[in-house]
């Protein structure tokens, strides 16, 4: 019988399933909307629901499957099998995943931080080639990250390995919402970099589409600023410029720091592409002292959406 395993990429708006191969082909996908109204706790339910009634959609037999992995916000607890402080998902009390899963499927169970979980996908399937060190970095609307050294990944002793997002890069700058100043993700999260550009727009007197938008109280995106930028507009250059900077700064001491083989971006803002990457990695080369500078390079995310999913289906390879 060929072992399978399950993926549960649970977010804010959607929980992303998929089935796979014990060697991570992805068989088939699907997808939920979340539901977090009270106090969320419709999630697991609905989790549970779903993973039972596909497998028997697709005339499956429980004792095909390997096990279960999920990634999830919060603060994971992956001995006990319990999340706390999931905000987005409003769980605001200690979640027994685990125990709940595993008494309503009757298939194994375990779960990380979303953030590892999609690095461990990269590293797995994507652009990390399964490589034993491998960095993983999320732009979407926080900073998230995955680090992976000696084949490990890294969680700490509170679990808080990876917060790349709250890397100062900027000494007394933009309030972040962890409480402290100058963390990286108030600079190159998608909602950084629009706080950026808005504050660069008020200062800047050239000629700019960027600016008229921003002057005018139109919507600016992250993605708006790249494609201005990529048009030439002056001020949107600039922005991207600076946000570029500080990436490149915490990317050459995280690099510093552990070495690895590649350090993969990810999220929303890299669909700016080579553009980006271009750019952070000539402040990379900068701030990488010799030996890293000629030995970790920097990836874009190949998996996309699919990196939770595979990511996470990844985690149940420890039960084999």
């Amino acid at each position: 019988m060929d072992r399978k395993l399950i993926g549960v990429d649970l977010g804010g708006t959607t929980i992303k399933f998929a089935i796979l191969t014990d060697n991570g082909e992805v068989q088939q996908k699907w997808s939920v909307e979340t539901n977090i109204l009270d106090e969320g706790s419709h999630i697991v339910p609905d989790i549970i629901e779903s993973i039972n009634h596909h497998i028997d959609l697709y005339n499956m037999d429980k004792a095909q499957f390997i096990g279960i992995g999920m990634g999830t916000p919060g603060t994971v607890d992956r001995e006990n099998g319990t999340v706390v402080g999931a905000y987005n998902l409003n769980w605001k009390t200690t979640q027994h995943v685990k125990a709940d899963v595993e008494a309503g499927t009757g298939i194994k169970f375990t779960m990380d931080n979303d953030a590892n979980v999609a690095g461990l996908g990269e590293r797995w399937k994507g652009a990390g080639e399964n490589g034993s060190d491998v960095s993983f970095v999320t732009l979407g609307t926080g900073i998230g990250g995955g680090l992976i050294a000696d084949g490990h990944l890294l969680h700490g002793t509170a679990g808080a390995a990876g917060e790349i997002g709250h890397v100062t890069v900027e000494p007394n700058g933009y309030l972040c919402t962890c409480g402290k100043r100058g963390c990286l993700e108030q600079y190159a999260s998608a909602t950084g970099v629009v706080h950026v550009a808005r504050d660069m727009a008020e200062e800047f007197s050239g000629d700019s589409e960027l600016k008229r938008q921003a002057d005018d109280g139109q919507d600016i995106t992250s993605k708006l600023v790249f494609d201005l930028a990529k048009s030439g507009d002056a001020l949107a250059v600039r922005v991207v410029d600076k946000v570029c900077y500080y990436l490149g700064l915490a990317l050459g001491n995280l690099a510093n720091t552990l070495n690895p083989e590649s350090i993969i971006i990810g999220g929303g803002v890299s669909a700016a592409g080579d553009y980006l990457l271009k750019q952070v990695d000539h402040y990379f080369q900068e701030f990488a002292f010799t030996t890293v500078r000629n030995s970790t390079s920097l990836k874009l995310a190949r998996l996309g959406n699919d990196a939770g999913v595979i990511g996470a289906a990844s985690l149940a390879l420890a039960f084999k």
